[in-house]
């Protein structure tokens, strides 16, 4: 079958649930672009919050051991050495890329020459991938599911051999750039096509899970989906990893035959976007907060926005708040429901909810 028919009839039995989830997220797609009057300073400590749960949780899918304590530690210098460890070196090229692209996604090009050098920065800290960096792979690899502790559990899929892997490359960027540029079909499913098709070439010898994140969000962002900066999908998929897995297995298996179906993927793909959506909207009307609290506790909310976790005495500290000020505010935004608490006693803290 001719690549461009293929590709379109992968999307011939869309269910109305799919159909439902689209209007939900383009409904708020909407109003985030309509009604967003978030402060700068707000939308700055967000950006940075997510780009470090977003790079702890995308790493972690693959089998990282960071949490995002550790990364948001690493991140700010607060831990000594010079990323010694795998984990740092690839959350490192992967906060510096995501950061990159949430900056500048309007300059970036998205092509194959793009996704190389993307690769490239993503892995430019992590020596051992150094020799195979922003090339296609060269020998066979396949995908495999890790349990918490990074081992392998199983084989999730074979993927496109090395020897076709330049041709389906070049063939799914021709469908990919021109459904964008004719658009009869709605941009989400020609991005989660791009998506799973990527995922089933493996392109590259390592790093491709990660890098097809990244595309996500930049290819999201170029085609309006403006609030990516400030809610993290990779934490959506860390979360749901086994159903991450499954969606691809069960609609890459249907690759090669009469009846290619990916709506499992993209059933999967738009419960994230629409969780992401969701949060958007939530962060948007919290922006109403402010008309709820006083000054300091005000000083205390923003703090906790630039923070995964944090504890009382910590507050204190880099506010310069007195701590029973810190304690009145804590219990306010507790009734508020913006923060939970977490522990006991001394070691008790405190996050954003």
């Amino acid at each position: 079958m001719e690549k461009n028919s293929q590709f379109k009839a992968r999307f011939l039995n869309v269910s109305s649930e799919i159909l439902i989830k689209l209007t939900k997220i383009e409904e708020m797609k909407g109003r985030w672009v309509g009604g967003i009057n978030i402060s700068p300073q707000i939308l700055g400590r967000l950006k940075k919050s997510v780009l470090v749960t977003s790079a702890g949780a995308s790493t972690r899918i693959e089998g990282s051991m960071m949490s995002d304590v550790e990364v948001e530690e690493f991140i700010q210098g607060l831990k000594v050495g010079k990323w010694k460890s795998r984990d740092e070196q690839e959350v490192k090229g992967y906060y510096e890329l995501l950061s990159n692209v949430f900056d500048s996604w309007r300059a970036l090009s998205f092509n194959e020459s793009a996704i190389k050098h993307f690769h490239m920065e993503m892995l430019r800290y992590v020596p051992k991938d150094e020799r195979h960096r922003g090339d296609y792979k060269k020998g066979e690899n396949t995908v495999n599911m890790l349990d918490a502790k990074g081992n392998k559990i199983g084989v999730v899929f074979e993927t496109v051999p090395a020897y076709l892997t330049p041709k389906k490359m070049q063939e799914l960027m021709e469908w990919t750039l021109k459904a964008f540029e004719e658009k009869k079909i709605h941009p989400l499913f020609i991005i989660g096509n791009f998506v799973v098709e990527f995922l089933n070439i493996h392109p590259f010898q390592d790093g491709n899970g990660r890098l097809s994140r990244i595309l996500t969000n930049l290819l999201l962002l170029k085609n309006g989906y403006l609030y990516m900066p400030y809610v993290s999908h990779e934490k959506f998929i860390e979360d749901n990893k086994n159903e991450y897995y499954m969606s691809l297995r069960r609609s890459q298996k249907t690759f090669g035959s009469e009846n290619e179906n990916i709506s499992a993927w993209i059933d999967f793909f738009l419960n994230i976007i629409l969780k992401q959506s969701e949060m958007a909207m939530e962060l948007m009307e919290s922006e109403h907060i402010e008309k709820l609290l006083s000054q300091k506790q005000l000083v205390v909310w923003e703090y906790m926005q630039t923070v995964i976790e944090t504890a009382t005495g910590e507050i204190v500290e880099k506010t310069g708040i007195v701590r029973p000020t810190v304690n009145q505010a804590l219990e306010r935004l507790l009734k508020l429901k913006k923060i939970e608490k977490i522990g006991l006693g001394r070691g008790t803290r405190y996050r954003k909810l």
